[in-house]
């Protein structure tokens, strides 16, 4: 009874057009007030508690490193050094869009961050070599959404908090699932252009690619400095983050100069406006934790579903159809911090690892960044193409079919997840 009423206040705040940090903490003073004797005191303490964690440092951290790559010119670098490798493949520039996006994605920790980021640079570059404003707009859109599954991620970051999951572990666990998803995503890139017979580019002279990777290699570096110190044991992943950031600048502003001094407090204020927007929903989803443990309802889900004979394969696939649906409506963050500690003690009880978990998590964000009416990617590449959500939409469902597909994959092979990070240790 008592879930049934947090539940229908929580969607009634939200269909008022209500922020979510807004109606998650409105919803937990409501049902705090009027349907519990849960003394104050013991509410204060663990907001407190809920977010002195050391992993939620590395939010602001890792917004600053991809803000200050954004402005950077890094970008730019990065789609030279994809082109001069993929470019005389067929759909060259679309094959150079997604493994752009691959690379931006394991140093920016963001997904609207990359689709901005390569689609501005790469949309213009395409339309001008003659593809079809569909063609780039999908590759753009769905290759985007790798940068919450390549590790640095900010979601893998808030399902750490979430569920006291180790940060370290899901980075790594994320590495050959962003890889296959690269991979399947240029697959189809590469079917649908040789089936349409896009352009290709000529094929790059080797010291063209050299040139390439010499420009870019600043950029490309990021990434051995974050995966390397965690897996090295040189700093945690909150301090990889806070390296990143002191990196970050350090190449925007004196190795590329695509960055002056007096750009860098626009790029601070973004990435504390981003970071309070984003610390203000874990404090309202910490109390929204709080209520539903109090309220034992994940225990009571969990004895429901033992009682009733479900087992492992049949929660999992329920566990992607409320992920999915809830890409409808809510962002990924929202989505981890309130259905994560609902569902992760059921997924205990049924002996799921809390990795391979997390990792399924983030690929439904994915594909609900991709889809409408609230998919966050096809709002960002519409205001880069200029194109209509529902044209958009259209435009994706090839990769957004694939994505799908991958999706059942990443479900039932815990081991894609689980083999790095148990080799290297980490579980």
């Amino acid at each position: 009874m008592n879930a049934t009423i947090i539940f229908v206040i929580l969607l009634v705040l939200m269909l008022t057009g209500m922020p979510i940090s807004i109606s998650l903490g409105l919803t937990v003073l409501s049902f705090l007030f009027m349907f519990t004797q849960v003394p104050l005191e013991s509410v204060a303490l663990k907001l407190f508690t809920g977010i002195e964690k050391f992993e939620i440092m590395a939010i602001p951290f890792f917004i600053l490193a991809g803000n200050f790559l954004t402005h950077g010119g890094v970008a730019r670098r990065m789609i030279k050094f994809a082109t001069s490798m993929v470019g005389h493949w067929y759909g060259g520039l679309g094959l150079a869009g997604v493994l752009a996006c691959a690379l931006f994605a394991a140093v920016s920790g963001s997904s609207p961050a990359t689709v901005v980021a390569i689609g501005s640079i790469l949309m213009p570059a395409m339309l001008k070599a003659g593809f079809p404003n569909k063609f780039g707009a999908g590759v753009i859109t769905t290759s985007g959404a790798l940068g919450i599954l390549i590790p640095p991620s900010i979601v893998m970051v808030m399902y750490s908090v979430a569920t006291n999951t180790s940060v370290g572990a899901l980075f790594m666990a994320g590495v050959i699932p962003g890889i296959g998803l690269a991979c399947v995503l240029g697959g189809v890139t590469w079917f649908r252009a040789k089936k349409f017979n896009y352009p290709r580019m000529k094929k790059a002279t080797f010291g063209e690619r050299w040139t390439a990777f010499r420009e870019s290699v600043w950029g490309l570096l990021l990434i051995v400095v974050v995966m390397g110190g965690i897996y090295s044991g040189m700093f945690t992943p909150t301090e990889a983050a806070a390296m990143s950031a002191v990196y970050a600048f350090f190449v925007a502003v004196f190795v590329y100069k695509d960055l002056s001094m007096k750009d860098v407090a626009r790029v601070l204020l973004n990435s504390a406006n981003m970071s309070a927007m984003l610390l203000y929903i874990i404090t309202n989803a910490v109390l929204f934790s709080f209520i539903m443990t109090n309220e034992n309802i994940p225990q009571a889900l969990a004895d429901w579903m033992l009682g009733h004979g479900l087992g492992m394969i049949a929660f999992l696939l329920a566990v992607n159809i409320i992920l999915l649906l809830a890409g409808n409506f809510m962002e990924p963050s929202s989505i981890v911090l309130i259905f994560a500690p609902i569902l992760f003690p059921v997924a205990m009880k049924l002996g799921i690892d809390p990795v391979h978990f997390g990792i399924l998590m983030v690929v439904n964000m994915e594909v609900g960044m991709c889809h409408p009416p609230v998919g966050l990617n096809l709002y960002v590449a519409s205001g880069i193409t200029k194109m209509g959500i529902t044209e958009l939409t259209v435009a994706v469902w090839p990769w957004l079919l694939s994505m799908l597909v991958f999706l059942v994959v990443v479900t039932y092979v815990p081991i894609m997840s689980t083999w790095l990070p148990r080799t290297l240790g980490m579980m």
